[in-house]
């Protein structure tokens, strides 16, 4: 008989589901036009244009403001950062953000640094929390961005944005505050628009949807400069032909997801409750997720067996996991490093991730599989 596939890398990216695959297909096919056509074809797609963005604005809890469709968490992340710094040069010249966001918001920073921006990158704590203190203290009159992310994405933190935001108001009126919600969206409860952000990047294939497609919400009066120029699309934040088959793919997945928020939370409590118990009661086996991270994300360590290694081996028996964020392809992790875990840990980690088609019978089989990898590979 085959063997069951466990998939438990869905921070990486997510099966796409049926309903939504069926969506984008007849989008691509029968409903095909484009939304600035004048033309029966065009505006039907226009329409769905329409649609997803209330679709999206009710899956992100906002009374008001814009979705800019973009390709993605990173092209997102981008706009945010690269618009914010471009459309606040003259309000001030510092950039707060933290050091184990997405390297789609690091990399941007960082390149604001080379371009003689000042940047300041506060570090989590050893056990993977954020000290709000240390961020707001970071914060002045002369910035103009802070970006912290909802959830982090490796290890599951989820930051105070609410309060966040409230300090920040005081000690930077001028700063736009943007947050990375990719690992979040359609996961944590959550409305934006209580939050109090100017701007919150989401992605589809970690809902659902298929890769290709992302969104940066706008608060209502936030300025932002776009990266591309050349068409009047989306108010010109993103200017080119809407890629229509996706952006109703994330609409609806958004709008399904959303609506079992609850029960997939519930679900996948149980899964990572199941995973906490199992690993936790097993020797030489620490865990790096911090106390109420989201039950989606959870990392562990296995020092003495590097993760590629008992990635390999998990793969032999059907289980897939991954080392950490997928973007980094096998690099050290700069999470678990800027949370100072030591080298044998680091080399060590393994990042499970869930979703709602995982079950706790699939949790007992992945920590059969790690004990038996430890003793496997101890032999080797």
């Amino acid at each position: 008989m085959d063997r069951i596939m466990i998939y438990f890398d869905n921070s990486s990216t997510t099966r796409v589901d049926p309903e939504v695959a069926d969506l984008v297909r007849a989008m691509m096919c029968e409903t095909f036009g484009n939304p600035s056509s004048l033309h029966r074809l065009g505006v039907e797609a226009e329409r769905r244009y329409q649609k997803a963005q209330r679709q999206m604005l009710s899956a992100l809890g906002a009374k008001e403001g814009e979705v800019v469709f973009t390709s993605g968490g990173t092209e997102a992340n981008n706009l945010a950062v690269f618009g914010t710094a471009a459309a606040k040069a003259r309000r001030g010249n510092r950039v707060v953000t933290t050091a184990f966001e997405h390297s789609s918001v690091t990399g941007p920073v960082a390149e604001l640094a080379r371009r003689g921006m000042e940047t300041v990158v506060v570090k989590p704590e050893r056990d993977g929390t954020l000290d709000p203190e240390k961020l707001l203290a970071a914060c002045n009159e002369d910035t103009i961005l802070v970006s912290a992310q909802l959830v982090n994405n490796e290890v599951g933190t989820i930051l105070p944005v609410e309060d966040l935001v409230r300090g920040i108001r005081k000690r930077s009126p001028n700063a736009a505050i943007h947050s990375d919600a990719v690992q979040a969206f359609c996961k944590l409860p959550y409305e934006v628009s209580r939050l109090g952000l100017d701007l919150m990047t989401v992605s589809a294939h970690k809902i659902h949807a298929p890769k290709g497609a992302g969104a940066l919400y706008v608060a209502k009066g936030t300025k932002l400069r776009p990266l591309f120029f050349g068409g009047g699309q989306q108010k010109g934040l993103r200017p080119g032909t809407e890629n229509m088959a996706l952006i109703a793919g994330i609409g609806l997945a958004a709008e399904r997801a959303h609506a079992r928020l609850a029960e997939n939370w519930d679900a996948v409590s149980k899964v990572r409750d199941r995973l906490a118990e199992r690993l936790g009661a097993m020797e030489g086996v620490t865990v790096n997720s911090p106390k109420g991270a989201l039950p989606y994300i959870f990392n562990i360590s296995i020092p003495g067996y590097r993760s590629e290694t008992m990635l390999h081996f998990l793969e032999s028996k059907d289980i897939f996991v991954s080392s950490g964020s997928a973007c980094s392809r096998g690099a050290r992790s700069p999470v678990l490093t800027a949370m100072g875990l030591s080298d044998r840990e680091i080399d060590s980690s393994i990042r499970i991730s869930l979703s709602k088609y995982n079950t706790p019978e699939e949790a007992d089989t992945f920590a059969d599989a790690v004990a038996e990898g430890m003793k496997t590979l101890r032999k080797r």
